[in-house]
């Protein structure tokens, strides 16, 4: 089968790492085209070489803009591309607008297209991400799930049963793959820190960075926290958080730049806690034994609080830092999710061996 993926942000990258080998190796031409959605080295060119997943076939160069100028020149030029092409199935992964752009593009030319972490839902249509799932999983002919609770989400909005197939968590394969050279690495010496001495925090979503009470209520918290925080800054954010007064000299955050796939296993594996607003972070943060503190009104990734690897909090200073309290008092064990393990691509190549069902009106 001819099969081409669509990447174009970092958490595509992190779960085509295992799946691109495992096609090629079942006998499938497997391609990727990267769309450039995420652009610079340290956001993406970093997570390919950590990852070693092969070089992109094709590169789109769309770049950022708006939600809808990103979307609307990575479906032109998939568009083009598809249309030459023509490969028996579009692979479309996660929920960034690439995955969007991808599903509308095949749909349209009667590529069957397969959903790679279909299901998901936070019920937030103010998530660019929500709209995206939503969207794409409605233009699938076939929707991989990584939990039981997406598929349920999918036979709810009348997808065929037959569509569906619960393979896993990729993301959760990645980890358990990488994490042994992760934890060599010791990236949090280079920041002056031991493990276990400190919090890593990730925010980068606009439901906090783009309100000005919710950041400062966060960045509070940061500041006051009872061991240093470590805060790899999204290029995004780190002007918002300057307003806020908070920079290199800030007491007790340590602002850094962004860093790679394998570092940054490294230093939420060794951190005594995570505050993010991540979806990929909760889910790796789970596997990797770290408690974390998730600082949104909602998630997609509800079964990371289920197990109780997660805790879901508002931006709001004294509910992040009970929160923290908390996650750094609490246990470092947990039950992983069902098929949240190493063989997640090889229930996708299964999944693809009893064939894809074409969309309704394109049998023939």
């Amino acid at each position: 089968m001819r099969l081409i993926t669509v990447v174009g942000a970092r958490p595509n990258f992190i779960k085509v790492g295992p799946l691109i080998p495992a096609l090629r190796d079942a006998g499938h031409e497997a391609d990727l085209v990267h769309t450039g959605q995420h652009y610079d080295a340290i956001m993406s060119d970093v997570f390919f070489s950590d990852l070693a997943i092969p070089e992109p076939r094709w590169y789109l160069d769309v770049g950022s803009g708006t939600h809808a100028v990103q979307t609307g020149v990575a479906m032109m030029r998939l568009e083009e591309l598809l249309a030459d092409e023509r490969p028996d199935a579009l692979i479309v992964v996660g929920d960034v607008n690439s995955t969007l752009a991808g599903a509308l593009a095949a749909a349209k030319l009667h590529i069957p297209v397969i959903h790679l972490e279909a299901g998901l839902r936070s019920w937030d249509m103010s998530m660019p991400e929500e709209v995206n799932r939503l969207v794409a999983d409605q233009l699938s002919a076939m929707h991989l799930t990584p939990t039981p609770e997406a598929g349920e989400n999918l036979l709810r909005e009348n997808v065929d049963a037959e569509r569906i197939h619960f393979v896993g968590n990729i993301m959760a394969e990645s980890v358990l793959v990488h994490a042994p050279d992760a934890r060599e690495r010791g990236a949090c010496r280079r920041f002056g820190l031991e493990p276990g001495g400190y919090v890593l925090a990730t925010v980068h979503r606009p439901e906090n960075t783009d309100h000005p009470e919710r950041l400062a209520a966060v960045a509070g918290a940061f500041a006051h926290a009872p061991l240093p925080v470590l805060f790899p800054v999204h290029p995004r954010t780190r002007p918002l958080l300057a307003e806020h007064g908070v920079g290199v000299e800030t007491p007790n955050i340590r602002l850094a730049d962004p860093v790679g796939y394998l570092d940054m296993l490294s230093l939420q594996g060794d951190a005594a806690a995570i505050v993010t607003d991540s979806g990929g972070i909760q889910e790796e943060a789970c596997m990797l034994g770290t408690p974390c503190v998730t600082v949104r009104r909602n998630t997609e990734r509800g079964i990371t609080v289920e197990v109780g690897a997660n805790t879901l909090v508002p931006a709001e200073y004294d509910a992040i830092l009970a929160a923290l309290a908390g996650a750094l008092d609490g246990p470092r064990e947990w039950a992983c999710p069902k098929r949240w393990d190493e063989r997640v691509s090889q229930r996708i190549v299964e999944a693809l061996e009893g064939g894809i069902t074409p969309p309704n009106g394109c049998e023939g």
